[in-house]
Protein backbone atom coordinates (compact mmCIF):
# COMPACT_ATOMS: atom_id res chain seq x y z
CA UNK A 1 0.00 0.00 0.00
CA UNK A 2 1.34 3.43 -0.86
CA UNK A 3 1.62 5.99 1.89
CA UNK A 4 -1.64 7.70 2.79
CA UNK A 5 -1.42 11.39 3.61
CA UNK A 6 -4.48 11.78 5.79
CA UNK A 7 -5.87 15.09 7.00
CA UNK A 8 -6.26 16.35 10.56
CA UNK A 9 -9.40 17.51 12.30
CA UNK A 10 -11.80 16.09 9.70
CA UNK A 11 -10.59 17.93 6.58
CA UNK A 12 -10.67 16.31 3.12
CA UNK A 13 -8.49 13.20 2.91
CA UNK A 14 -6.09 13.54 -0.03
CA UNK A 15 -3.72 10.85 -1.29
CA UNK A 16 -1.84 9.76 -4.37
CA UNK A 17 -2.97 6.23 -3.65
CA UNK A 18 -5.78 4.71 -5.67
CA UNK A 19 -9.28 4.54 -4.21
CA UNK A 20 -8.93 0.82 -3.56
CA UNK A 21 -5.89 1.45 -1.33
CA UNK A 22 -7.60 3.95 0.96
CA UNK A 23 -9.58 2.51 3.89
CA UNK A 24 -13.21 3.65 3.81
CA UNK A 25 -12.85 5.49 7.13
CA UNK A 26 -10.00 7.60 5.72
CA UNK A 27 -11.22 8.02 2.15
CA UNK A 28 -14.21 9.89 0.80
CA UNK A 29 -17.01 8.03 -0.95
CA UNK A 30 -18.74 10.17 -3.54
CA UNK A 31 -20.86 9.64 -6.63
CA UNK A 32 -21.51 13.05 -8.21
CA UNK A 33 -18.78 14.68 -10.28
CA UNK A 34 -18.40 18.44 -10.57
CA UNK A 35 -19.87 18.48 -14.10
CA UNK A 36 -23.07 16.70 -12.99
CA UNK A 37 -22.14 13.25 -14.23
CA UNK A 38 -21.70 10.27 -11.92
CA UNK A 39 -18.83 7.93 -11.21
CA UNK A 40 -20.10 4.58 -12.57
CA UNK A 41 -17.94 2.67 -10.08
CA UNK A 42 -19.75 4.22 -7.09
CA UNK A 43 -23.20 4.98 -8.53
CA UNK A 44 -25.93 3.41 -6.31
CA UNK A 45 -28.32 3.44 -9.31
CA UNK A 46 -30.89 5.53 -7.48
CA UNK A 47 -34.19 5.35 -9.42
CA UNK A 48 -34.91 8.39 -11.59
CA UNK A 49 -38.14 9.24 -9.78
CA UNK A 50 -36.33 9.07 -6.44
CA UNK A 51 -33.58 11.42 -7.63
CA UNK A 52 -36.24 13.91 -8.70
CA UNK A 53 -37.95 13.46 -5.32
CA UNK A 54 -34.65 14.19 -3.58
CA UNK A 55 -34.29 17.44 -5.50
CA UNK A 56 -37.83 18.51 -4.70
CA UNK A 57 -37.32 17.82 -0.99
CA UNK A 58 -33.98 19.64 -0.93
CA UNK A 59 -35.32 22.66 -2.75
CA UNK A 60 -38.40 22.83 -0.52
CA UNK A 61 -36.22 22.76 2.58
CA UNK A 62 -33.98 25.52 1.22
CA UNK A 63 -37.03 27.71 0.57
CA UNK A 64 -38.66 26.79 3.89
CA UNK A 65 -35.52 27.65 5.85
CA UNK A 66 -35.29 31.05 4.17
CA UNK A 67 -38.95 31.77 4.97
CA UNK A 68 -38.62 30.71 8.61
CA UNK A 69 -35.55 32.89 9.16
CA UNK A 70 -37.49 35.81 7.70
CA UNK A 71 -40.39 35.13 10.08
CA UNK A 72 -37.99 35.00 13.03
CA UNK A 73 -36.44 38.33 12.06
CA UNK A 74 -39.96 39.77 11.89
CA UNK A 75 -40.72 38.50 15.39
CA UNK A 76 -43.36 36.04 14.22
CA UNK A 77 -41.47 32.99 15.55
CA UNK A 78 -39.01 32.99 18.38
CA UNK A 79 -36.05 30.93 17.12
CA UNK A 80 -34.90 28.93 14.12
CA UNK A 81 -31.93 26.80 13.08
CA UNK A 82 -31.57 26.36 9.32
CA UNK A 83 -30.14 23.34 7.49
CA UNK A 84 -28.69 25.39 4.62
CA UNK A 85 -25.78 23.55 3.04
CA UNK A 86 -26.53 20.26 4.76
CA UNK A 87 -29.74 19.22 3.00
CA UNK A 88 -28.29 16.19 1.21
CA UNK A 89 -27.46 14.20 4.33
CA UNK A 90 -30.86 14.07 6.09
CA UNK A 91 -32.85 13.85 2.86
CA UNK A 92 -30.63 11.18 1.32
CA UNK A 93 -30.85 9.22 4.57
CA UNK A 94 -34.64 9.51 4.77
CA UNK A 95 -35.05 8.23 1.23
CA UNK A 96 -32.89 5.20 2.03
CA UNK A 97 -34.93 4.12 5.06
CA UNK A 98 -38.09 2.06 5.40
CA UNK A 99 -41.33 3.05 7.11
CA UNK A 100 -40.68 0.99 10.25
CA UNK A 101 -37.19 2.39 10.82
CA UNK A 102 -36.65 4.90 13.63
CA UNK A 103 -34.71 8.17 13.67
CA UNK A 104 -33.02 9.72 16.71
CA UNK A 105 -31.99 13.21 15.53
CA UNK A 106 -29.07 15.37 16.57
CA UNK A 107 -29.99 18.82 15.22
CA UNK A 108 -30.41 19.49 11.49
CA UNK A 109 -32.38 16.42 10.50
CA UNK A 110 -36.00 17.42 11.11
CA UNK A 111 -36.72 17.62 7.38
CA UNK A 112 -36.70 13.82 7.50
CA UNK A 113 -40.16 14.09 9.06
CA UNK A 114 -41.46 15.76 5.88
CA UNK A 115 -39.75 13.21 3.65
CA UNK A 116 -41.33 10.43 5.72
CA UNK A 117 -44.83 11.90 5.29
CA UNK A 118 -45.38 14.36 8.16
CA UNK A 119 -47.72 17.17 7.01
CA UNK A 120 -46.03 20.50 6.30
CA UNK A 121 -48.62 22.51 8.24
CA UNK A 122 -48.15 20.40 11.38
CA UNK A 123 -44.40 20.69 10.95
CA UNK A 124 -44.57 24.49 10.78
CA UNK A 125 -46.97 24.52 13.75
CA UNK A 126 -44.14 23.10 15.85
CA UNK A 127 -42.10 26.18 14.98
CA UNK A 128 -44.94 28.45 16.12
CA UNK A 129 -45.82 26.20 19.08
CA UNK A 130 -49.55 26.88 18.75
CA UNK A 131 -52.66 24.71 18.85
CA UNK A 132 -51.72 23.04 15.56
CA UNK A 133 -48.61 21.61 17.18
CA UNK A 134 -48.91 17.93 18.10
CA UNK A 135 -46.36 18.63 20.86
CA UNK A 136 -48.75 21.22 22.35
CA UNK A 137 -46.15 23.98 22.25
CA UNK A 138 -43.85 22.25 24.74
CA UNK A 139 -40.68 22.13 22.66
CA UNK A 140 -38.65 25.07 21.41
CA UNK A 141 -38.67 25.71 17.65
CA UNK A 142 -36.40 23.52 15.49
CA UNK A 143 -36.84 20.65 17.96
CA UNK A 144 -39.57 18.96 15.95
CA UNK A 145 -40.62 15.34 16.37
CA UNK A 146 -43.44 13.08 15.32
CA UNK A 147 -44.48 9.65 16.56
CA UNK A 148 -46.40 9.02 13.32
CA UNK A 149 -43.14 9.04 11.34
CA UNK A 150 -40.93 7.34 13.96
CA UNK A 151 -38.97 10.54 14.56
CA UNK A 152 -38.04 10.81 18.22
CA UNK A 153 -38.11 13.96 20.36
CA UNK A 154 -34.74 15.37 21.26
CA UNK A 155 -33.08 18.03 23.39
CA UNK A 156 -30.17 20.41 22.91
CA UNK A 157 -27.88 18.48 25.26
CA UNK A 158 -25.16 17.20 22.93
CA UNK A 159 -24.97 13.47 22.25
CA UNK A 160 -27.60 12.28 24.71
CA UNK A 161 -29.72 10.80 21.90
CA UNK A 162 -27.01 8.30 20.92
CA UNK A 163 -27.40 5.83 23.82
CA UNK A 164 -31.16 6.11 23.28
CA UNK A 165 -30.76 5.17 19.61
CA UNK A 166 -28.52 2.23 20.40
CA UNK A 167 -30.88 1.11 23.17
CA UNK A 168 -33.83 1.21 20.79
CA UNK A 169 -31.84 -0.84 18.27
CA UNK A 170 -30.97 -3.36 20.98
CA UNK A 171 -34.67 -3.63 21.86
CA UNK A 172 -35.51 -4.23 18.20
CA UNK A 173 -32.93 -6.99 18.09
CA UNK A 174 -34.26 -8.64 21.25
CA UNK A 175 -37.80 -8.44 19.92
CA UNK A 176 -36.64 -9.79 16.54
CA UNK A 177 -38.04 -6.79 14.67
CA UNK A 178 -36.72 -5.88 11.25
CA UNK A 179 -36.54 -2.13 11.83
CA UNK A 180 -33.26 -0.22 11.77
CA UNK A 181 -32.48 2.71 14.08
CA UNK A 182 -30.53 5.74 12.84
CA UNK A 183 -28.82 7.96 15.40
CA UNK A 184 -27.50 11.36 14.30
CA UNK A 185 -24.81 13.55 15.81
CA UNK A 186 -22.62 16.49 14.89
CA UNK A 187 -18.84 16.48 14.95
CA UNK A 188 -18.91 18.03 18.41
CA UNK A 189 -20.87 15.10 19.83
CA UNK A 190 -17.90 12.79 19.24
CA UNK A 191 -16.20 14.57 22.15
CA UNK A 192 -19.00 13.57 24.52
CA UNK A 193 -18.96 10.42 26.71
CA UNK A 194 -22.39 9.42 25.37
CA UNK A 195 -20.88 8.91 21.90
CA UNK A 196 -18.25 6.51 23.16
CA UNK A 197 -20.69 4.62 25.39
CA UNK A 198 -23.16 4.28 22.52
CA UNK A 199 -20.77 3.15 19.79
CA UNK A 200 -19.03 0.72 22.14
CA UNK A 201 -22.36 -0.85 23.15
CA UNK A 202 -23.46 -0.98 19.52
CA UNK A 203 -20.29 -2.77 18.51
CA UNK A 204 -20.30 -5.26 21.37
CA UNK A 205 -23.95 -6.25 20.99
CA UNK A 206 -24.07 -5.90 17.18
CA UNK A 207 -27.31 -3.94 17.25
CA UNK A 208 -29.13 -2.92 14.04
CA UNK A 209 -28.26 0.76 13.98
CA UNK A 210 -26.57 3.30 11.74
CA UNK A 211 -24.74 6.09 13.54
CA UNK A 212 -24.50 9.21 11.37
CA UNK A 213 -22.04 12.02 12.11
CA UNK A 214 -22.75 15.26 10.26
CA UNK A 215 -19.29 16.79 10.21
CA UNK A 216 -20.17 20.34 9.24
CA UNK A 217 -16.77 21.59 10.48
CA UNK A 218 -18.14 23.72 13.30
CA UNK A 219 -19.67 22.77 16.66
CA UNK A 220 -21.22 26.23 16.90
CA UNK A 221 -17.92 28.18 17.10
CA UNK A 222 -15.49 25.30 17.77
CA UNK A 223 -13.71 24.06 14.61
CA UNK A 224 -13.33 20.37 13.83
CA UNK A 225 -9.57 20.60 14.37
CA UNK A 226 -10.24 21.42 18.03
CA UNK A 227 -12.52 18.39 18.45
CA UNK A 228 -10.06 15.67 17.51
CA UNK A 229 -6.49 14.91 16.48
CA UNK A 230 -7.73 11.88 14.52
CA UNK A 231 -7.31 12.15 10.74
CA UNK A 232 -11.09 11.72 10.31
CA UNK A 233 -14.08 11.27 12.58
CA UNK A 234 -14.98 8.01 10.85
CA UNK A 235 -11.77 6.38 12.03
CA UNK A 236 -13.09 6.53 15.60
CA UNK A 237 -15.26 3.52 14.80
CA UNK A 238 -12.18 1.27 14.51
CA UNK A 239 -11.51 1.24 18.25
CA UNK A 240 -15.02 -0.11 18.87
CA UNK A 241 -15.04 -2.72 16.13
CA UNK A 242 -17.72 -0.87 14.16
CA UNK A 243 -17.34 -0.75 10.36
CA UNK A 244 -17.03 2.90 9.43
CA UNK A 245 -16.82 5.03 6.34
CA UNK A 246 -16.47 8.65 5.35
CA UNK A 247 -18.69 10.01 2.62
CA UNK A 248 -19.41 13.25 0.78
CA UNK A 249 -22.37 14.52 2.79
CA UNK A 250 -23.17 17.11 0.10
CA UNK A 251 -23.72 14.36 -2.48
CA UNK A 252 -27.27 13.03 -2.03
CA UNK A 253 -26.57 10.00 -4.23
CA UNK A 254 -23.58 9.05 -2.08
CA UNK A 255 -25.61 9.47 1.11
CA UNK A 256 -28.44 7.36 -0.29
CA UNK A 257 -26.03 4.66 -1.42
CA UNK A 258 -24.07 4.49 1.83
CA UNK A 259 -27.12 4.49 4.11
CA UNK A 260 -28.93 1.92 1.95
CA UNK A 261 -26.01 -0.49 2.32
CA UNK A 262 -25.59 0.20 6.03
CA UNK A 263 -29.32 -0.29 6.69
CA UNK A 264 -29.36 -3.52 4.68
CA UNK A 265 -26.36 -4.73 6.63
CA UNK A 266 -28.12 -4.00 9.91
CA UNK A 267 -31.30 -5.75 8.72
CA UNK A 268 -29.23 -8.82 7.87
CA UNK A 269 -28.05 -9.05 11.48
CA UNK A 270 -24.50 -7.87 10.75
CA UNK A 271 -24.56 -5.04 13.26
CA UNK A 272 -23.94 -1.29 13.26
CA UNK A 273 -22.19 1.06 10.86
CA UNK A 274 -20.67 4.46 11.64
CA UNK A 275 -20.84 7.02 8.81
CA UNK A 276 -19.14 10.40 8.79
CA UNK A 277 -20.84 12.79 6.36
CA UNK A 278 -18.50 15.57 5.27
CA UNK A 279 -20.65 18.68 4.85
CA UNK A 280 -20.77 22.34 5.85
CA UNK A 281 -23.17 24.68 7.61
CA UNK A 282 -23.44 27.62 5.19
CA UNK A 283 -25.51 29.80 7.50
CA UNK A 284 -25.44 30.58 11.19
CA UNK A 285 -25.75 27.86 13.82
CA UNK A 286 -29.12 29.41 14.62
CA UNK A 287 -30.84 32.78 14.54
CA UNK A 288 -29.08 33.47 17.86
CA UNK A 289 -25.60 33.07 16.33
CA UNK A 290 -23.22 35.38 14.45
CA UNK A 291 -20.78 33.15 12.51
CA UNK A 292 -18.72 36.12 11.28
CA UNK A 293 -17.14 36.21 14.74
CA UNK A 294 -15.39 32.87 14.33
CA UNK A 295 -15.02 31.95 10.63
CA UNK A 296 -14.00 33.69 7.41
CA UNK A 297 -16.21 34.51 4.46
CA UNK A 298 -13.59 32.95 2.18
CA UNK A 299 -14.22 29.62 3.89
CA UNK A 300 -17.97 29.95 3.43
CA UNK A 301 -17.57 30.97 -0.22
CA UNK A 302 -15.44 27.91 -0.88
CA UNK A 303 -18.08 25.59 0.50
CA UNK A 304 -20.89 27.35 -1.33
CA UNK A 305 -19.28 26.02 -4.53
CA UNK A 306 -20.04 22.54 -3.15
CA UNK A 307 -23.67 23.41 -2.37
CA UNK A 308 -25.67 20.13 -2.38
CA UNK A 309 -28.73 21.64 -4.06
CA UNK A 310 -26.68 23.10 -6.91
CA UNK A 311 -24.76 19.86 -7.35
CA UNK A 312 -27.92 17.80 -7.67
CA UNK A 313 -29.40 20.37 -10.05
CA UNK A 314 -26.37 20.03 -12.34
CA UNK A 315 -26.83 16.27 -12.28
CA UNK A 316 -30.50 16.53 -13.25
CA UNK A 317 -29.67 18.96 -16.06
CA UNK A 318 -26.92 16.61 -17.21
CA UNK A 319 -29.47 13.79 -17.40
CA UNK A 320 -32.02 15.94 -19.22
CA UNK A 321 -34.49 15.75 -16.32
CA UNK A 322 -34.45 19.47 -15.47
CA UNK A 323 -34.09 22.83 -17.17
CA UNK A 324 -34.56 26.46 -16.12
CA UNK A 325 -38.26 26.54 -16.94
CA UNK A 326 -39.07 23.37 -15.00
CA UNK A 327 -36.93 24.50 -12.10
CA UNK A 328 -38.67 27.87 -11.92
CA UNK A 329 -42.08 26.18 -12.06
CA UNK A 330 -41.07 23.89 -9.20
CA UNK A 331 -39.85 26.82 -7.12
CA UNK A 332 -43.13 28.66 -7.69
CA UNK A 333 -45.10 25.56 -6.67
CA UNK A 334 -43.04 25.03 -3.51
CA UNK A 335 -43.22 28.67 -2.46
CA UNK A 336 -47.01 28.58 -2.84
CA UNK A 337 -47.16 25.43 -0.71
CA UNK A 338 -45.07 27.06 2.03
CA UNK A 339 -46.98 30.35 1.98
CA UNK A 340 -50.31 28.53 2.27
CA UNK A 341 -49.07 26.38 5.15
CA UNK A 342 -47.69 29.39 7.04
CA UNK A 343 -50.95 31.31 6.59
CA UNK A 344 -52.94 28.32 7.85
CA UNK A 345 -50.75 27.81 10.90
CA UNK A 346 -50.23 31.44 11.88
CA UNK A 347 -53.99 31.95 12.13
CA UNK A 348 -54.29 29.31 14.86
CA UNK A 349 -54.60 30.24 18.54
CA UNK A 350 -52.18 29.13 21.28
CA UNK A 351 -52.66 25.65 22.77
CA UNK A 352 -55.71 25.46 25.05
CA UNK A 353 -54.59 26.21 28.60
CA UNK A 354 -56.02 22.94 29.95
CA UNK A 355 -53.54 21.01 27.78
CA UNK A 356 -50.90 22.13 30.28
CA UNK A 357 -52.04 19.22 32.47
CA UNK A 358 -52.14 16.59 29.73
CA UNK A 359 -49.47 13.89 29.53
CA UNK A 360 -48.12 14.51 33.03
CA UNK A 361 -49.26 11.05 34.10
CA UNK A 362 -50.77 8.14 32.19
CA UNK A 363 -53.96 8.65 34.20
CA UNK A 364 -54.51 12.09 35.68
CA UNK A 365 -54.38 11.94 39.53
CA UNK A 366 -56.75 13.94 41.69
CA UNK A 367 -54.33 16.71 42.63
CA UNK A 368 -53.49 17.47 38.98
CA UNK A 369 -57.21 17.47 38.14
CA UNK A 370 -57.81 19.95 40.99
CA UNK A 371 -55.11 22.27 39.65
CA UNK A 372 -56.60 22.10 36.14
CA UNK A 373 -60.11 22.86 37.42
CA UNK A 374 -58.85 25.81 39.45
CA UNK A 375 -57.08 27.25 36.41
CA UNK A 376 -60.19 26.87 34.26
CA UNK A 377 -62.30 28.76 36.80
CA UNK A 378 -60.12 31.81 36.24
CA UNK A 379 -60.29 34.24 33.31
CA UNK A 380 -58.57 33.55 30.01
CA UNK A 381 -55.24 35.27 29.45
CA UNK A 382 -55.41 38.20 26.99
CA UNK A 383 -54.67 37.27 23.38
CA UNK A 384 -51.42 38.45 21.89
CA UNK A 385 -49.73 37.97 18.52
CA UNK A 386 -46.23 37.25 17.30
CA UNK A 387 -43.60 34.91 18.69
CA UNK A 388 -44.19 33.31 22.06
CA UNK A 389 -47.61 31.76 21.43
Amino acid sequence: MSELRAPTGGRDAQSDASKSEIPPDLGLYRVLRDDGSVDPTTDPLMPEALVMRAYREMKRLRLLDARMILLQRQGRVGFYGACTGQEATPIGTALALQKDDWVFPGLRESVMMLVRGFPLSKYIAQIFGNSGDVLKGRQMPSHMSGRDVNYVSWGSCIGTQLPHAVGAAWAAKLQKKSGVVVGFMGDGATSEPDFHNAINFAGVFRVPCVLMCQNNHWAISVPAARQTASPTFAIKGRAYGVPSLRIDGNDVLAVYGAVSKAAARARDGLGPTFIECLTYRIGAHSTSDDPTRYRSQDEVDGWMKKDPVGRLRRHLVHRGLLDDARDQALEKELNAEIVAAVAEVESLPPPARETLFDDVYGAMPWHIAEQRDELLRGPEAPAHGGAGH
